[in-house]
Parts: structure tokens; C-alpha cells; sequence
């Protein structure tokens, strides 16, 4: 086991009352669980998401924390959050990473794996 390791998952359900395909507006709800597997505490400071549509669209969105929290997770506690996305087509994907600082200040990343949005998507 390494000494700070958090373990990602995620769930994704549509959003039809967010979803507008006369607009060009499909949206998703996705519950992300991270569960720290290491042996010390860590915290999650920041996200990094990349969101590719099968038109091609692509986005990067950063920013600290998740919906406004930075949780500190001692070893085998979990933080589990659910937030959402639109895109401009009926499918994409999503992936991404937590930067996170263990309680003996060495910074790390989370990798939380590719997810689909919609069914699997033709992506340029």
C-alpha cells in the first residue's frame, strides 16, 4: 500500500430536466467517491476535469476543491460528492484528477478514470 493513496469511483445518471435537444443541450449528474486507501490523512486541494463531446468539443475546467469543499480523509474514510455537466452533443466523456496534500505535505494526484456521459460516444 502506498504511504498516501486516494481511490476514485464514479456513478452518472441523465438530467432530463437539464437536457434540451432542441437547444443542443444534454446534461448528467455524476457522484464521485474517493476513498483514501493510503496509510496516512490527505487532503483534496484541487480538480482538474477533461470534458470531450463527440462533436469534438473540448474543455478543461480546474479550480480548488469540490462543490466547495476540501475534505481531509483520514486512512479509510471516504468523501463522496455529486455535481454535473452539459455538453453540446448526446455523448462525451469525462475524466480527470484531485490534487492532494498528505498530512506530511507531499503533494500527489488522483487519477478518477474515464467515465462516459451518454452511451459510448464516436470522439474525434
Amino acid at each position: 500500500m502506498s504511504r498516501h493513496q486516494f481511490e476514485c469511483s464514479v456513478q452518472v445518471r441523465d438530467l432530463p430536466e437539464q437536457t434540451d435537444p432542441e437547444q443542443g443541450v444534454w446534461a448528467w449528474a455524476y457522484t464521485i467517491r474517493v476513498v483514501n486507501r493510503g496509510e496516512i490523512a490527505a487532503q483534496l486541494i484541487a480538480r482538474r476535469w477533461l470534458i470531450e463531446d463527440e462533436s469534438g468539443h473540448r474543455e478543461e475546467v480546474r479550480g480548488l476543491g469540490v462543490v466547495g469543499q476540501q475534505p481531509l480523509l483520514q486512512p479509510g474514510e471516504q468523501h463522496e460528492y455529486t455535481s454535473w455537466v452539459q455538453l453540446r452533443a448526446p455523448r462525451g466523456t469525462m475524466q480527470g484528477s484531485f490534487h492532494c496534500m498528505s498530512a506530511d505535505a507531499e503533494a500527489f494526484d488522483a487519477q478518477i478514470p474515464p467515465f462516459m456521459l451518454g452511451e459510448a460516444p464516436t470522439l474525434h
